[in-house]
């Protein structure tokens, strides 16, 4: 119960915000952009329950069904999950959810720079079906070693990582940098990529890798969403419309989503994710064109993504031995 009632409270301060920031009637915002809300509703359950952010709906949704402006979806995504993904990080902290805070902490340092690098000069340089195509490529590659990871009947993995040294610290400092990349494309992907590392590589559980995830992208997020609005100038009034449409909402539905993820099993987290990503894989091929430009980029980025992520599936360095280690436990599909 306490969780539902810190959640109220901060739907009380930001509910307050948005009166004041959304002028004398801001239910027109709603109103005007109903779409949006619907969105974020799902959107933002997803933001706090998997390891896909808010951004992982708004993008896909905006860009191919609404026919958004892919930088004003990316910058959307950013504001929206400052809102969003930052109240559900709260919550988990609050409510003392395991997280890895090494993991938040070296992604971090790697993924703020490469998000600010990448959306000053590389975002701008690329056809908006190339920045649609190029995450869904990501996340499907990510979707695939998922499913074979847990094909299994039952497999150890750890409640926290087994060790952190210096090799451990530059791992998740690139898996970070790399997810910043993806991040200053399409408004999400940090936590995505961060969190395959921390599964596949290191075995740690997906019921304290997707909490972990949540707080880095709401790291990310706010760094993203003051560059964008404070040093680019792209939030401009159509996407504070946006915003305002869907703030009320976000800051109900991720905390939600946090509690509902804390109480699921570690298989039925991977099948939603799994099944978020099949969607997103349909949608991409049914909306987007599909130029020689756009399956060649996909192509490779997926060969890129699939090749990394067989590479950490089959390591063994972190692999838990005994079933009795004191960093593993045992979990099944039962």
């Amino acid at each position: 119960m306490k969780g539902i009632y810190f959640n109220a409270l901060l739907a009380i301060i930001v509910w307050t915000a948005w009166f004041y920031l959304a002028g004398p009637n801001p239910f027109i915002y709603i109103q005007e952009y109903w779409e949006i809300s619907v969105t974020m509703i799902f959107g933002s359950l997803i933001a706090g329950a998997t390891s896909e952010g808010g951004g992982a709906v708004a993008f896909p949704v905006f860009t191919k069904l609404l026919h958004i402006n892919p930088v004003d979806a990316k910058v959307f995504s950013f504001a929206i999950q400052s809102v969003g993904m930052t109240s559900a990080s709260l919550v988990i902290i609050y409510l003392g959810i395991k997280v890895e805070w090494r993991v938040i902490f070296w992604a971090s340092l790697g993924g703020a720079l490469s998000t600010i690098l990448t959306s000053i000069w590389l975002a701008p340089l690329l056809p908006p079906p190339v920045l649609k195509m190029s995450f869904t490529a990501m996340t499907t590659s990510f979707a695939i070693t998922l499913f074979v990871l847990n094909r299994r009947e039952e497999r150890l993995c750890h409640d926290y990582l087994p060790r952190v040294g210096i090799s451990e610290q530059l791992i998740l400092i690139s898996a970070g940098f790399l997810g910043g990349i993806m991040s200053g494309l399409v408004g999400t992907g940090i936590d995505v990529i961060t969190f395959s590392f921390i599964v596949l590589l290191f075995r740690l559980s997906e019921k304290v890798g997707t909490p972990t995830s949540v707080i880095l992208m709401s790291i990310n997020t706010l760094i993203s969403f003051a560059l964008h609005g404070l040093v680019l100038a792209k939030f401009t009034p159509q996407v504070q419309a946006y915003w305002f449409a869907a703030m009320p909402i976000v800051v109900i539905g991720a905390p939600v989503g946090a509690m509902i993820c804390n109480r699921l099993n570690r298989i039925v987290i991977a099948r939603i994710l799994i099944l978020l990503i099949a969607f997103e894989l349909i949608t991409s091929l049914w909306l987007i064109p599909l130029t020689s430009l756009v399956v060649t980029t996909s192509l490779a980025i997926f060969i890129l993504f699939s090749g990394l992520y067989y590479w950490m599936y089959r390591i063994q360095t972190y692999e838990p031995i005994h079933l009795d280690n004191t960093f593993a436990k045992k979990e099944s599909k039962e």
